[in-house]
Protein backbone atom coordinates (compact mmCIF):
# COMPACT_ATOMS: atom_id res chain seq x y z
CA UNK A 1 0.00 0.00 0.00
CA UNK A 2 1.23 3.41 -1.19
CA UNK A 3 0.09 6.43 0.85
CA UNK A 4 0.88 9.93 0.03
CA UNK A 5 2.46 12.15 1.60
CA UNK A 6 1.03 15.52 3.76
CA UNK A 7 0.65 17.86 1.08
CA UNK A 8 -0.91 15.38 -1.34
CA UNK A 9 -4.53 13.69 -1.66
CA UNK A 10 -5.07 10.55 -0.04
CA UNK A 11 -4.55 7.31 -1.99
CA UNK A 12 -3.13 3.93 -2.13
CA UNK A 13 -1.72 2.12 -5.42
CA UNK A 14 -4.24 -0.21 -6.52
CA UNK A 15 -3.39 -3.24 -9.27
CA UNK A 16 -4.30 -2.95 -13.19
CA UNK A 17 -34.52 29.19 -8.91
CA UNK A 18 -36.85 31.63 -6.50
CA UNK A 19 -40.08 32.13 -8.94
CA UNK A 20 -40.28 28.59 -9.66
CA UNK A 21 -39.81 27.21 -6.17
CA UNK A 22 -42.55 29.61 -4.40
CA UNK A 23 -44.78 28.03 -7.10
CA UNK A 24 -43.42 24.23 -6.41
CA UNK A 25 -43.74 24.52 -2.75
CA UNK A 26 -47.42 25.99 -2.65
CA UNK A 27 -48.08 23.33 -4.59
CA UNK A 28 -46.03 20.51 -3.52
CA UNK A 29 -48.92 18.41 -2.55
CA UNK A 30 -50.29 17.59 -5.72
CA UNK A 31 -52.00 14.99 -7.30
CA UNK A 32 -49.73 12.31 -8.43
CA UNK A 33 -46.20 13.48 -6.89
CA UNK A 34 -44.72 10.75 -4.26
CA UNK A 35 -44.58 11.86 -0.91
CA UNK A 36 -41.64 10.92 1.52
CA UNK A 37 -43.02 11.90 5.28
CA UNK A 38 -40.07 13.28 7.51
CA UNK A 39 -41.55 14.78 10.15
CA UNK A 40 -41.32 14.31 13.83
CA UNK A 41 -42.83 10.70 14.89
CA UNK A 42 -43.09 8.41 18.33
CA UNK A 43 -40.20 6.74 19.30
CA UNK A 44 -38.91 4.01 17.11
CA UNK A 45 -38.82 0.51 18.26
CA UNK A 46 -35.99 -1.37 18.41
CA UNK A 47 -35.50 -4.20 16.03
CA UNK A 48 -33.42 -5.48 13.24
CA UNK A 49 -30.93 -4.23 10.76
CA UNK A 50 -31.70 -3.83 7.16
CA UNK A 51 -32.13 -2.19 3.78
CA UNK A 52 -35.15 -1.92 1.45
CA UNK A 53 -35.61 0.36 -1.82
CA UNK A 54 -38.52 1.57 -3.69
CA UNK A 55 -38.95 3.55 -6.82
CA UNK A 56 -38.68 7.64 -5.95
CA UNK A 57 -39.76 8.55 -9.71
CA UNK A 58 -38.27 8.70 -13.55
CA UNK A 59 -35.94 11.36 -14.69
CA UNK A 60 -35.05 11.61 -18.13
CA UNK A 61 -35.94 8.10 -19.09
CA UNK A 62 -33.52 7.23 -16.04
CA UNK A 63 -35.69 5.08 -13.38
CA UNK A 64 -34.57 6.59 -9.66
CA UNK A 65 -34.51 4.25 -6.61
CA UNK A 66 -35.14 5.32 -2.82
CA UNK A 67 -33.05 3.29 -0.33
CA UNK A 68 -33.82 2.68 3.31
CA UNK A 69 -31.05 1.82 5.90
CA UNK A 70 -32.32 1.28 9.51
CA UNK A 71 -30.06 0.05 12.45
CA UNK A 72 -30.82 -1.88 15.55
CA UNK A 73 -31.96 0.95 17.27
CA UNK A 74 -34.57 2.41 14.77
CA UNK A 75 -32.46 5.06 13.21
CA UNK A 76 -33.03 5.26 9.85
CA UNK A 77 -31.32 7.17 6.59
CA UNK A 78 -32.97 7.55 3.06
CA UNK A 79 -30.62 7.73 0.16
CA UNK A 80 -31.49 8.80 -3.58
CA UNK A 81 -29.71 6.84 -6.71
CA UNK A 82 -29.91 10.15 -7.86
CA UNK A 83 -26.98 12.27 -6.84
CA UNK A 84 -26.02 9.52 -4.28
CA UNK A 85 -28.64 12.15 -2.46
CA UNK A 86 -29.08 11.29 1.51
CA UNK A 87 -33.02 12.26 1.72
CA UNK A 88 -33.67 12.09 5.45
CA UNK A 89 -31.74 11.31 8.49
CA UNK A 90 -34.17 10.19 11.36
CA UNK A 91 -32.77 10.53 14.71
CA UNK A 92 -34.49 10.77 18.33
CA UNK A 93 -34.14 13.36 20.55
CA UNK A 94 -33.93 13.21 24.69
CA UNK A 95 -37.43 11.38 24.80
CA UNK A 96 -36.86 9.15 22.09
CA UNK A 97 -39.15 11.05 19.44
CA UNK A 98 -37.79 10.33 16.19
CA UNK A 99 -36.98 13.61 13.33
CA UNK A 100 -35.89 13.58 10.02
CA UNK A 101 -32.46 16.18 10.79
CA UNK A 102 -31.70 17.10 7.00
CA UNK A 103 -33.57 19.30 4.67
CA UNK A 104 -34.39 17.69 1.44
CA UNK A 105 -37.74 17.09 -1.04
CA UNK A 106 -39.99 14.70 -1.06
CA UNK A 107 -40.07 14.48 -5.37
CA UNK A 108 -37.17 13.92 -7.92
CA UNK A 109 -38.74 16.80 -9.95
CA UNK A 110 -37.88 19.27 -7.00
CA UNK A 111 -34.35 17.31 -6.81
CA UNK A 112 -33.69 18.13 -10.62
CA UNK A 113 -35.05 21.58 -10.82
CA UNK A 114 -33.70 23.20 -8.01
CA UNK A 115 -31.92 22.04 -5.10
CA UNK A 116 -29.50 23.60 -3.35
CA UNK A 117 -27.61 20.79 -3.61
CA UNK A 118 -29.70 19.23 -0.47
CA UNK A 119 -27.57 15.77 0.86
CA UNK A 120 -25.71 15.26 -2.49
CA UNK A 121 -22.51 14.02 -3.45
CA UNK A 122 -20.23 16.83 -5.01
CA UNK A 123 -18.00 16.30 -7.93
CA UNK A 124 -15.78 16.32 -9.33
CA UNK A 125 -14.00 18.90 -7.48
CA UNK A 126 -16.05 20.25 -4.45
CA UNK A 127 -16.37 23.86 -3.13
CA UNK A 128 -14.83 26.56 -5.54
CA UNK A 129 -11.98 26.35 -8.30
CA UNK A 130 -10.99 30.36 -9.09
CA UNK A 131 -12.57 31.87 -12.54
CA UNK A 132 -12.95 27.77 -13.47
CA UNK A 133 -9.57 27.35 -14.49
CA UNK A 134 -6.35 25.05 -13.51
CA UNK A 135 -3.28 23.61 -14.97
CA UNK A 136 -2.47 20.11 -14.88
CA UNK A 137 0.79 18.88 -16.57
CA UNK A 138 1.06 21.63 -18.44
CA UNK A 139 -2.26 22.02 -19.87
CA UNK A 140 -5.31 24.99 -18.72
CA UNK A 141 -8.30 23.51 -18.31
CA UNK A 142 -11.96 25.81 -18.90
CA UNK A 143 -14.59 24.54 -16.51
CA UNK A 144 -17.89 26.40 -16.94
CA UNK A 145 -18.46 29.37 -14.76
CA UNK A 146 -21.57 28.73 -12.60
CA UNK A 147 -21.09 30.81 -9.66
CA UNK A 148 -19.62 33.90 -11.34
CA UNK A 149 -17.22 34.33 -11.69
CA UNK A 150 -16.04 30.70 -10.46
CA UNK A 151 -16.76 27.41 -10.66
CA UNK A 152 -18.82 25.88 -7.57
CA UNK A 153 -19.41 21.96 -7.09
CA UNK A 154 -18.13 20.36 -9.94
CA UNK A 155 -19.46 23.23 -12.82
CA UNK A 156 -22.98 23.50 -14.74
CA UNK A 157 -23.43 18.92 -13.93
CA UNK A 158 -22.03 17.84 -11.50
CA UNK A 159 -21.87 14.49 -9.72
CA UNK A 160 -25.33 15.92 -7.93
CA UNK A 161 -26.86 15.69 -11.14
CA UNK A 162 -26.42 11.45 -12.42
CA UNK A 163 -28.19 8.50 -11.23
CA UNK A 164 -25.59 6.00 -10.09
CA UNK A 165 -25.72 2.88 -9.91
CA UNK A 166 -26.67 0.66 -6.60
CA UNK A 167 -24.99 -2.49 -4.69
CA UNK A 168 -26.08 -3.65 -1.11
CA UNK A 169 -22.45 -4.34 0.30
CA UNK A 170 -24.06 -5.15 4.00
CA UNK A 171 -22.04 -6.17 6.68
CA UNK A 172 -20.99 -6.47 10.30
CA UNK A 173 -20.41 -3.02 10.60
CA UNK A 174 -24.35 -2.68 9.77
CA UNK A 175 -26.64 -2.01 6.22
CA UNK A 176 -24.15 -0.26 3.56
CA UNK A 177 -25.31 0.69 0.28
CA UNK A 178 -22.35 1.15 -2.75
CA UNK A 179 -23.74 4.07 -5.19
CA UNK A 180 -20.86 3.77 -7.99
CA UNK A 181 -20.20 5.54 -11.65
CA UNK A 182 -18.12 6.43 -14.71
CA UNK A 183 -17.36 10.13 -15.10
CA UNK A 184 -15.74 10.10 -18.73
CA UNK A 185 -12.68 11.58 -19.89
CA UNK A 186 -13.86 15.33 -20.79
CA UNK A 187 -16.77 15.51 -18.32
CA UNK A 188 -17.20 19.44 -17.70
CA UNK A 189 -13.50 19.54 -19.21
CA UNK A 190 -12.06 17.67 -16.33
CA UNK A 191 -9.60 15.47 -17.77
CA UNK A 192 -9.50 11.10 -17.35
CA UNK A 193 -12.10 8.60 -17.12
CA UNK A 194 -12.57 8.65 -13.12
CA UNK A 195 -14.80 5.82 -11.39
CA UNK A 196 -15.75 7.12 -8.25
CA UNK A 197 -18.30 5.54 -5.89
CA UNK A 198 -19.57 6.48 -2.07
CA UNK A 199 -20.36 4.16 0.37
CA UNK A 200 -23.09 4.91 3.40
CA UNK A 201 -22.87 2.83 6.25
CA UNK A 202 -25.47 2.99 8.88
CA UNK A 203 -24.37 1.44 12.10
CA UNK A 204 -26.21 0.39 15.44
CA UNK A 205 -23.41 3.56 17.27
CA UNK A 206 -25.86 5.43 15.54
CA UNK A 207 -23.29 6.91 13.00
CA UNK A 208 -23.16 7.28 9.57
CA UNK A 209 -20.28 6.72 8.00
CA UNK A 210 -19.32 7.67 4.27
CA UNK A 211 -16.23 6.52 2.52
CA UNK A 212 -15.50 7.64 -0.91
CA UNK A 213 -13.22 6.39 -3.37
CA UNK A 214 -12.07 6.90 -6.69
CA UNK A 215 -9.78 5.75 -9.50
CA UNK A 216 -8.85 7.71 -13.18
CA UNK A 217 -6.50 6.72 -16.51
CA UNK A 218 -5.13 9.71 -16.40
CA UNK A 219 -3.85 12.62 -14.07
CA UNK A 220 -7.10 15.00 -13.12
CA UNK A 221 -8.24 16.32 -9.74
CA UNK A 222 -10.36 15.09 -7.32
CA UNK A 223 -11.87 16.81 -4.52
CA UNK A 224 -14.89 14.80 -3.21
CA UNK A 225 -17.59 15.65 -0.05
CA UNK A 226 -21.24 15.54 0.85
CA UNK A 227 -23.43 18.50 0.96
CA UNK A 228 -26.26 17.79 3.80
CA UNK A 229 -28.08 20.46 5.08
CA UNK A 230 -28.57 19.51 9.07
CA UNK A 231 -31.16 20.95 11.37
CA UNK A 232 -30.62 19.23 14.44
CA UNK A 233 -34.62 20.05 15.54
CA UNK A 234 -35.86 18.70 12.70
CA UNK A 235 -36.42 19.43 9.20
CA UNK A 236 -38.88 22.91 9.15
CA UNK A 237 -38.18 23.78 12.35
CA UNK A 238 -36.40 27.24 11.69
CA UNK A 239 -33.14 28.63 12.66
CA UNK A 240 -30.11 26.64 13.53
CA UNK A 241 -29.03 29.71 15.08
CA UNK A 242 -28.64 28.58 19.08
CA UNK A 243 -27.39 25.20 18.17
CA UNK A 244 -24.25 24.90 20.23
CA UNK A 245 -21.38 24.14 17.89
CA UNK A 246 -17.41 23.24 18.32
CA UNK A 247 -14.54 22.86 15.85
CA UNK A 248 -11.30 21.41 16.79
CA UNK A 249 -9.31 23.73 14.23
CA UNK A 250 -7.53 27.03 15.15
CA UNK A 251 -7.04 28.22 11.54
CA UNK A 252 -8.75 28.77 8.41
CA UNK A 253 -8.86 29.88 4.68
CA UNK A 254 -9.91 33.55 4.59
CA UNK A 255 -11.63 34.33 0.88
CA UNK A 256 -11.93 37.18 -1.40
CA UNK A 257 -14.92 38.83 -2.06
CA UNK A 258 -15.85 35.89 -4.74
CA UNK A 259 -15.12 33.39 -1.88
CA UNK A 260 -12.17 32.12 -3.32
CA UNK A 261 -9.12 31.40 -0.66
CA UNK A 262 -6.22 33.79 -0.33
CA UNK A 263 -4.05 31.70 0.30
CA UNK A 264 -3.54 32.70 4.04
CA UNK A 265 -4.01 30.03 6.63
CA UNK A 266 -5.64 32.53 9.49
CA UNK A 267 -5.78 32.47 13.40
CA UNK A 268 -9.15 32.36 14.51
CA UNK A 269 -8.45 33.38 17.91
CA UNK A 270 -10.00 37.12 18.44
CA UNK A 271 -12.37 36.30 15.30
CA UNK A 272 -15.90 35.35 15.02
CA UNK A 273 -14.92 32.08 13.18
CA UNK A 274 -13.22 30.87 16.73
CA UNK A 275 -15.27 28.10 17.14
CA UNK A 276 -12.68 26.38 19.63
CA UNK A 277 -14.64 26.42 22.93
CA UNK A 278 -18.66 25.79 22.29
CA UNK A 279 -20.44 28.90 21.56
CA UNK A 280 -24.03 29.03 20.20
CA UNK A 281 -24.14 29.05 15.98
CA UNK A 282 -25.53 32.78 15.48
CA UNK A 283 -23.59 34.24 18.68
CA UNK A 284 -21.22 36.27 16.04
CA UNK A 285 -22.97 35.69 12.81
CA UNK A 286 -23.87 39.01 12.20
CA UNK A 287 -21.09 40.73 13.34
CA UNK A 288 -20.69 43.48 10.91
CA UNK A 289 -16.93 44.73 11.64
CA UNK A 290 -15.86 40.99 10.77
CA UNK A 291 -14.80 41.63 7.00
CA UNK A 292 -15.09 37.79 6.75
CA UNK A 293 -18.76 37.39 7.81
CA UNK A 294 -19.88 40.28 5.14
CA UNK A 295 -18.35 38.49 2.81
CA UNK A 296 -19.93 35.22 3.12
CA UNK A 297 -23.30 36.50 4.32
CA UNK A 298 -22.48 34.29 7.16
CA UNK A 299 -20.00 31.73 7.58
CA UNK A 300 -19.53 30.33 4.09
CA UNK A 301 -15.44 29.47 4.73
CA UNK A 302 -12.80 26.51 5.46
CA UNK A 303 -11.97 25.48 8.15
CA UNK A 304 -8.28 24.09 8.72
CA UNK A 305 -8.53 20.84 11.31
CA UNK A 306 -6.16 20.65 13.94
CA UNK A 307 -5.22 17.40 13.05
CA UNK A 308 -1.52 15.35 12.82
CA UNK A 309 0.15 16.71 9.46
CA UNK A 310 0.56 14.27 7.50
CA UNK A 311 -2.05 12.06 8.56
CA UNK A 312 -4.25 10.88 5.92
CA UNK A 313 -6.17 8.05 7.21
CA UNK A 314 -6.95 8.46 10.72
CA UNK A 315 -10.71 9.89 11.50
CA UNK A 316 -10.35 13.14 13.27
CA UNK A 317 -12.66 14.91 15.43
CA UNK A 318 -13.70 18.00 13.47
CA UNK A 319 -16.66 19.16 15.06
CA UNK A 320 -19.28 19.03 17.67
CA UNK A 321 -22.93 20.61 17.24
CA UNK A 322 -26.14 20.35 19.71
CA UNK A 323 -29.77 21.21 19.93
CA UNK A 324 -30.40 22.69 23.43
CA UNK A 325 -33.67 22.14 22.72
CA UNK A 326 -34.22 18.57 21.82
CA UNK A 327 -31.02 17.12 22.87
CA UNK A 328 -29.64 16.08 19.97
CA UNK A 329 -26.03 16.20 19.04
CA UNK A 330 -23.94 15.65 15.50
CA UNK A 331 -20.05 14.32 16.26
CA UNK A 332 -18.47 14.94 12.94
CA UNK A 333 -14.91 12.86 12.03
CA UNK A 334 -13.22 12.74 9.22
CA UNK A 335 -9.60 12.09 6.98
CA UNK A 336 -9.80 14.99 5.32
CA UNK A 337 -7.69 18.13 6.52
CA UNK A 338 -10.39 20.33 5.98
CA UNK A 339 -14.21 21.39 6.56
CA UNK A 340 -16.40 23.78 4.81
CA UNK A 341 -18.94 25.43 7.66
CA UNK A 342 -21.99 26.98 5.74
CA UNK A 343 -24.60 28.95 7.97
CA UNK A 344 -27.22 28.20 4.62
CA UNK A 345 -26.58 31.71 3.75
CA UNK A 346 -28.33 31.40 0.64
CA UNK A 347 -31.62 29.81 1.60
CA UNK A 348 -34.40 32.31 0.32
CA UNK A 349 -37.65 30.71 0.85
CA UNK A 350 -38.10 29.69 -2.71
CA UNK A 351 -38.48 26.04 -1.45
CA UNK A 352 -39.47 23.65 1.39
CA UNK A 353 -39.75 19.92 2.27
CA UNK A 354 -42.06 17.49 3.60
CA UNK A 355 -42.89 19.93 6.93
CA UNK A 356 -44.15 22.09 4.30
CA UNK A 357 -42.93 24.69 5.86
CA UNK A 358 -40.40 26.99 3.43
CA UNK A 359 -36.49 26.71 3.92
CA UNK A 360 -34.86 30.45 4.99
CA UNK A 361 -31.67 31.88 5.61
CA UNK A 362 -29.74 30.09 8.42
CA UNK A 363 -32.77 27.30 8.87
CA UNK A 364 -29.69 24.91 8.48
CA UNK A 365 -26.17 24.23 8.22
CA UNK A 366 -23.44 21.77 6.45
CA UNK A 367 -19.97 20.60 7.49
CA UNK A 368 -18.54 19.78 4.09
CA UNK A 369 -15.20 17.63 4.82
CA UNK A 370 -13.12 18.55 1.96
CA UNK A 371 -9.57 19.44 0.85
CA UNK A 372 -9.20 23.31 0.49
CA UNK A 373 -11.40 25.45 -2.00
CA UNK A 374 -9.23 26.27 -5.30
CA UNK A 375 -6.44 23.69 -4.12
CA UNK A 376 -5.22 23.42 -8.03
CA UNK A 377 -4.54 27.08 -8.13
CA UNK A 378 -3.10 27.07 -4.59
CA UNK A 379 0.27 25.44 -3.87
CA UNK A 380 0.95 25.80 -0.75
CA UNK A 381 -2.60 23.61 0.17
CA UNK A 382 -3.00 20.44 -0.21
CA UNK A 383 -2.76 18.39 -3.39
CA UNK A 384 -5.99 17.18 -4.87
CA UNK A 385 -4.30 15.72 -7.95
CA UNK A 386 -4.82 12.07 -9.09
CA UNK A 387 -2.63 10.14 -10.53
CA UNK A 388 -3.28 6.80 -12.76
CA UNK A 389 -2.38 3.57 -10.66
CA UNK A 390 -3.02 5.65 -7.31
CA UNK A 391 -6.80 5.41 -5.66
CA UNK A 392 -8.78 8.33 -3.54
CA UNK A 393 -9.83 7.46 -0.36
CA UNK A 394 -11.39 9.49 2.11
CA UNK A 395 -14.11 8.83 4.71
CA UNK A 396 -16.46 11.00 7.02
CA UNK A 397 -18.58 9.84 9.71
CA UNK A 398 -21.65 11.54 11.18
CA UNK A 399 -22.14 10.15 14.60
CA UNK A 400 -25.98 10.93 16.35
CA UNK A 401 -26.64 10.91 20.13
CA UNK A 402 -28.43 13.25 22.86
CA UNK A 403 -26.71 15.23 25.30
CA UNK A 404 -28.17 15.00 29.01
CA UNK A 405 -29.63 17.98 30.38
Amino acid sequence: MKRADSRKLTRRTVVAGSAAGAAALATRHREGTRMVSAQATPAATPGAAGMSSEPFGTLNGQDVEIYTLTNANGMEVKVLTYGATLQSIMVPDREGTMANVSLGFDTIEEYATMSPYFGCIIGRYGNRIALGQFELEGETYQIAINNEPNTLHGGDRGFDKYVHAAEDVSGDDGPALRLSRVSPDGEENYPGNLTYSVTYTLTDADELRIDYSATTDRTTIVNLTNHCYFNLAGEGSGSVLDHVVQFNASRYTPVDETLIPTGDLAEVAGTPFDFTTAKPLGQDIRDTSSEQIVIGLGYDHNWVLDREEGDTTTLFEAATVTDPASGRTMTCLTTEPGMQFYSGNFLNGAYGGPSGRAYRQGDAFALETQHFPDSPNQPDFPSTVLEPGDEYVSTTVYRFGVASE
